[in-house]
């Protein structure tokens, strides 16, 4: 009777616990609790972004990947910002704020831009250090792609249409 115990039982232990692992598998990162403060003296929560779809893009105004996306992003950002998407570009630290600031004027930014001059912005998205560096969540605040390089165009908008459901 033990033996027979253990037969029927290992199995469903088994299943148990791959599927806890499935689940844990597919649990995706959760958006940090932060608070972008805008160049222009806004301030945004990214709980208040629930309901959107977000890139945050960590950039640099002396970055070549960064300058040659940025008219992409921008087209991007003006296509599917009234049907629920929303960039924040994050500047960093090293990046002088006059810059910044000269650069997003010049270039008509119409994304919200923050610079990170305390590198606290960095810390909660696990310490960025190369640029670009997106991080995109859905209308639930959950990661759905990281990307460390210039963002593949197509892709994100394959990926907006879902996500927006257009």
């Amino acid at each position: 009777m033990n033996s027979l115990l253990k037969k029927s039982i290992l199995p469903v232990i088994i299943i148990a616990l791959l599927v806890f692992l499935a689940l844990q598998l597919n649990q995706k990162p959760a958006a940090p609790d932060v608070t972008f403060n805008t160049i222009d003296g806004k301030q945004i929560a990214m709980a208040s972004l629930k309901d959107k779809v977000v890139l945050v893009n960590f950039w640099a105004t002396d970055c070549p990947g960064c300058i040659k996306e940025m008219p992409q992003l921008i087209n991007t950002y003006k296509q599917y910002h009234p049907k629920g998407f929303e960039i924040i570009a994050v500047a960093m630290p090293y990046d002088p704020i006059s810059q910044v600031m000269n650069y997003s004027k010049a270039q008509a930014l119409p994304f919200p831009v923050t610079h990170d001059s305390k590198s606290e912005i960095i810390s909660s998205f696990g310490k960025v250090s190369l640029t670009p560096t997106a991080f995109i969540y859905d209308k639930q605040g959950r990661l759905l792609q990281h990307t460390i390089g210039e963002l593949d165009f197509n892709a994100l908008q394959q990926l907006l249409n879902k996500e927006l459901s257009l």
